[in-house]
């Protein structure tokens, strides 16, 4: 009996998968046009089969657009394969990376799609693509079924023309992709609600609490606190489920608790821990606070050297206003939160820093920074450096190892240190040193009130020593500033 119970469950999921992925469209050169002119508003997603985020994105995608399919005004999502069928559609977008998204309307290019990559980032982004940027509330029933979104909304309420209702207007043109507008004229409207010329911000039901009022009325002059300064202070609330698509709204100083979060099919299990967290940010307004599902933030815990957040209770961590880590070792609870936040922004933890073992001789010709030496070595050396940022998987990397190597033989005894740091395995002080790909050169002043600059020169060792000769704090003793060797005296 359980045997047949697993099939059946099995052929379920099996069936849900392909009918989310016959909801993408599959297009090439020959139905593309045809096809994409069909509809009012498409996002198409440029692919290749071998690539890796494009394997990734695939069933986020289908996801979205089972999703949306069903939608009062649909927007559908099609995939174009650039190494098949679909070569000459590629080309003619300027196709040069995949995945590459595009979103057409009535089969015109409108714009590139700088949206989220999870399902409901999808849906919520291509859903401020369609319509009107601010819904109108016309009767009182749209007014109530609007508030019953699970989603933050924002409504503005109008008896006249008011400079605020064209500043509110402006804002939803502006954070449409963001944020859920609505607003209303409607006199039955204005007398349910109370308001007459007002904007609020509503929050959904499953994120209503005791801890603080479920709707925030904008009371501001839109000259000097606008009304999207009011949403951005107001949208998350005390405690934000902090997403991959909304990671940017939640500034440091930020503590997290990391739980299985799903207000899908746990909804009350996942209030249970953010009402603890709640009480905590109620006494410390001075820093923000969130919950994330641990499943969908496996990467950033490997980030503070959690591998398996499996306990039954959340797992604590945060940064500080310079972006350090740090992780609340003692078991959660109210008390342990609150005294975790308040050493936090005291200054009074040990930050976490992700390292690989500090090697033995570093005596070579180019130096191993590693997380743990990295301010003796680079920061605060009192010495010129070059610091590569690598990745060991990187090709272009592999292919600079042996300059690398002998530009550090080259220098060896000048008062400059090559230094090289793998930055997969290792932290460094990214405020400084900001690294987007791989390899990366940063330029290291002696000058501690000189800030690293990042190096965009040529690869080639002449390359190297050139640059070093003339951004040295003395001049080296093997070349002269413009980076002619300097000949041996007899």
């Amino acid at each position: 009996m359980f045997g047949s119970m697993k099939i059946v469950l099995l052929l379920g999921v099996i069936y849900l998968c392909r009918a989310a992925e016959e909801d993408v469209l599959e297009l090439t050169d020959s139905d593309f046009s045809a096809v994409i002119s069909q509809h009012d508003t498409a996002l198409v997603m440029f692919y290749a089969p071998w690539c890796g985020h494009c394997k990734r994105l695939k069933p986020e995608y289908a996801v979205a657009a089972g999703i949306l399919k069903n939608d009062d005004s649909p927007v559908v999502l099609a995939k174009v394969d650039c190494t098949e069928g679909g070569k000459s559609t590629c080309e003619q977008y300027s196709v040069s990376g995949y995945p590459t998204l595009k979103i057409f309307r009535k089969g015109e290019l409108s714009q590139e799609y700088n949206g989220p990559r999870e399902s409901n980032g999808i849906v919520k982004y291509m859903r401020a693509q369609v319509g009107p940027s601010s819904r109108d509330l016309l009767t009182v029933a749209d007014y109530e079924a609007f508030l019953n979104k699970d989603d933050v909304v924002v409504v503005g309420f109008f008896e006249k023309e008011t400079d605020l209702k064209g500043e509110f207007l402006k804002t939803a043109d502006k954070m449409r992709e963001e944020v859920t507008f609505g607003h209303s004229t409607a006199k039955a409207v204005l007398e349910k609600s109370g308001y007459k010329n007002d904007v609020v911000l509503y929050r959904p039901k499953r994120l209503q609490n005791k801890f603080e009022e479920s709707f925030v009325v904008y009371k501001g002059d839109p000259e000097s606190y606008s009304v999207k300064a009011f949403i951005k202070e107001n949208y998350h609330g005390l405690v934000g489920v902090r997403q991959k698509d909304n990671m940017q709204d939640f500034a440091n100083p930020l503590v997290v608790a990391y739980y299985d979060v799903d207000y899908v099919k746990n909804p009350k299990g996942t209030n249970y821990w953010r009402n603890r967290v709640l009480k905590v940010a109620k006494e410390m307004p001075s820093v923000t606070f969130a919950v994330s599902d641990k499943d969908d933030f496996t990467h950033e815990l490997n980030e503070f050297g959690i591998d398996f957040a499996t306990k039954d209770k959340p797992v604590v961590a945060g940064r500080d206003l310079d972006g350090n880590k740090f992780v609340m070792a003692d078991e959660f609870s109210i008390e342990n939160v609150l005294a975790f936040a308040k050493d936090l922004v005291a200054g009074k933890l040990e930050p976490f820093i992700k390292s690989e073992a500090e090697p033995e001789d570093n005596s070579g010709p180019v130096k191993v920074a590693v997380g743990k030496n990295f301010k003796e070595l680079v920061t605060d050396s009192g010495r010129d450096a070059l610091v590569e940022f690598y990745a060991p998987w990187c090709g272009h990397c592999q292919k600079l190892a042996p300059v690398w190597e002998e530009l550090g033989d080259k220098l060896k005894n000048e008062e400059v240190d090559i230094i090289k740091i793998d930055a997969t395995a290792n932290d460094w002080p990214k405020s400084l040193f900001e690294v987007s790909g791989f390899p990366t050169i940063y330029w290291k002043p002696k000058d501690t009130s000189k800030k690293p600059v990042r190096y965009n020169g040529g690869r080639a060792l002449e390359d190297f020593i050139k640059y070093v000769a003339e951004q040295a704090s003395s001049e080296l003793k093997g070349w002269d500033r413009k980076g002619n060797a300097k000949k041996e005296e007899l």
